[in-house]
């Protein structure tokens, strides 16, 4: 198996589950040493009350050809993602890839919920989770992953620059934080360009994660189930397919093109060519634009 990343460094912030966790994975599948952080482990669990964990993962990493190493994170604390940063510098002495994928945010906002009826305390809680923490991890790493050229930073949000242009996301609070990751790329971009590095924001389409398999009541291998209730999931995506982008990427010595740019899975599936763990091609986002939003049935001929 050709793994293209071999002697890579990367740290995935936030890869307990969900799209970090699929991140990481492929991430290790290309070859890569791959330290991942979250705040549930195997001796404590977050607020969500998950049970997976940054260990776990880690053994996925491994499991998939890599090299998993958990490092239990809240990134909201500088203290340690400095100690974090510095264990990395000490044990590899390069970063060469930093993905800031924490969130933590499933349980703090209310849909359609106007922000003068919204829970202050949480939309707040969210803010702190969902942008904090980039700033916080991209603080201390950044001089570290700028220690060697073409290294790459992947800010993880949901929706294209474009989509969320023209579209309300949920609530207000929701809808800044995404903007905010968006905006934080760019950002990136324009100060990591001219030092050799590349900064881009990603964006899953209709992720099949942990917590929604789980909020449809169906599992990966009959996820089809849940079209009955639901269907447009029906163009819906593993997290492993997020973490091929990534993979693909880090492996691209013109990655630069990208920089600053706002991307999807779907998207860069179609400029490098892999697959979803089904072989399929899901272009979420092209698909919620002119299908679902459109108010058409449910169809996703020429979509995946």
């Amino acid at each position: 198996m050709s793994q293209p990343l071999k002697g890579k460094v990367a740290l995935v912030a936030g890869a307990s589950r969900g799209a970090g966790r699929g991140i990481a994975v492929e991430l290790g599948a290309a070859g890569a040493t791959v330290y991942v952080t979250g705040r549930t482990t195997r001796e404590q669990r977050s607020e969500y009350d998950r049970p997976e964990t940054v260990e776990d993962t880690a053994d996925l990493v491994t499991e998939a050809g890599g090299h998993g190493i958990a490092v239990p994170t809240d990134h909201l604390e500088p203290d340690r993602v400095r100690a974090l940063v510095d264990r990395i510098a000490g044990e590899q002495g390069r970063l060469d890839v930093l993905v800031n994928d924490v969130w933590g945010g499933e349980k703090l906002f209310g849909w359609d919920v106007p922000i003068w009826e919204h829970d202050l305390d949480k939309g707040l809680r969210l803010l702190r989770l969902a942008v904090e923490t980039h700033a916080i991890t991209s603080h201390h790493a950044l001089p570290l992953l700028l220690r060697h050229p073409g290294g790459l930073v992947v800010e993880m949000t949901d929706g294209t620059a474009d989509y969320n242009r023209d579209h309300y996301r949920n609530s207000f609070f929701y809808d800044l934080a995404k903007a905010s990751v968006l905006r934080m790329a760019f950002s990136l971009g324009h100060e990591l360009g001219p030092r050799g590095a590349t900064a881009l924001a990603l964006t899953p389409g209709w992720l099949r994660s942990e917590m929604m398999l789980d909020a449809f009541e169906v599992r990966e291998d009959n996820w089809r189930d849940a079209l009955t209730r639901v269907p447009h999931f029906a163009i819906s995506e593993t997290p492993r397919y997020a973490g091929r982008a990534v993979a693909a990427l880090a492996a691209d010595p013109d990655v630069a093109r990208f920089n600053g740019a706002s991307l999807s899975s779907g998207g860069l599936a179609q400029e490098y060519g892999f697959t979803d763990l089904d072989g399929s091609r899901p272009d979420a986002w092209r698909y919620l634009a002119e299908v679902q939003d459109a108010g058409k049935p449910a169809d996703t001929t020429g979509y995946r």
